[in-house]
């Protein structure tokens, strides 16, 4: 056990694991322990900066099921992500990079957890757990799945639609064209998603840009004209042009019908 641990300490650690807890607020302890509020305080602050629990946001914690040997604890990464979402009332979903490696597209694995939710943004650290949090308005939150993790928490994730919509849309922060356009086409012609689920979901989560080159991709894929003009008739008439491939130079050919210059077609 680690040194310096002491009878107080022991005494909050038998508590909530007599009572199964994983979470602590303050003001739940000083009853129990007898403890006034800053004492209370002070022994959550001190066993937070010693690893042996880990802060989610203020006056929250997590604690770990027993003493860890040798070493810091840290919690895992959906509950210490589902602790921080339900203490902010928000709701959240496991997008970009997380989504790429689950759905099989990239086999890089993230060292960090990239979540949409509708009430934090920036970087968060929770033990050893990084997060990348996107603060969206609520509406574009949805087309969710949800997995049970070994651990037994729920993780909730972009659908796989979602998921190659997001690649399009979000591509300056997740780095993720042109190798989005190969994996709609994969998905496509393995008939992981259908063409117009893919429609719905650019239709509803996408902006104009997005649309635009999902229009111009699924145009070359042979799509159905009838799902085509349904992404066309959300489209003003435009003259300006957007490049396919959005950090290369805009030259080549230029498809008229979606106001996107093809400057790298595969």
């Amino acid at each position: 056990m680690k040194k310096g641990l002491g009878e107080i300490e022991r005494l909050l650690f038998a508590y909530v694991q007599m009572r199964g807890q994983t979470i602590v607020r303050a003001g739940e302890l000083a009853g129990p322990l007898q403890l006034s509020a800053p004492q209370e305080r002070n022994l959550l602050s001190r066993l937070a900066k010693a690893g042996w629990i880990v802060r989610v946001w203020r006056g929250l914690y997590l604690v770990p099921p027993k003493l860890p040997l040798g070493g810091k604890w840290s919690p895992d990464e959906i509950l210490a992500l589902n602790t921080l979402m339900d203490a902010r009332q928000g709701r959240y979903q496991i997008c970009g990079p997380n989504a790429f490696n689950r759905y099989g597209f990239d086999d890089q694995i993230p060292n960090r957890i990239y979540a949409y939710n509708n009430r934090i943004y920036g970087e968060r650290t929770i033990g050893a757990i990084a997060l990348t949090l996107i603060k969206v308005a609520d509406e574009r939150l949805g087309d969710t799945e949800e997995v049970q993790t070994a651990e037994g928490w729920i993780a909730v994730y972009s659908s796989r639609e979602r998921t190659l919509v997001d690649a399009v849309y979000d591509w300056s922060r997740f780095n993720s064209l042109p190798r989005g356009y190969d994996w709609i086409r994969g998905e496509l012609a393995a008939n992981r998603v259908g063409a117009a689920e893919l429609v719905a979901v650019a239709l509803r989560y996408g902006d104009k840009g997005t649309i635009r080159r999902i229009g111009a991709l699924l145009e070359m894929q042979g799509l159905e004209r009838g799902l085509l003009r349904k992404l066309e008739k959300v489209l003003d008439p435009s003259t300006g042009l957007i490049p396919w491939i959005p950090t290369k130079p805009k030259r080549g050919k230029i498809s008229r019908r979606w106001g996107v210059v093809l400057n790298e077609q595969a």
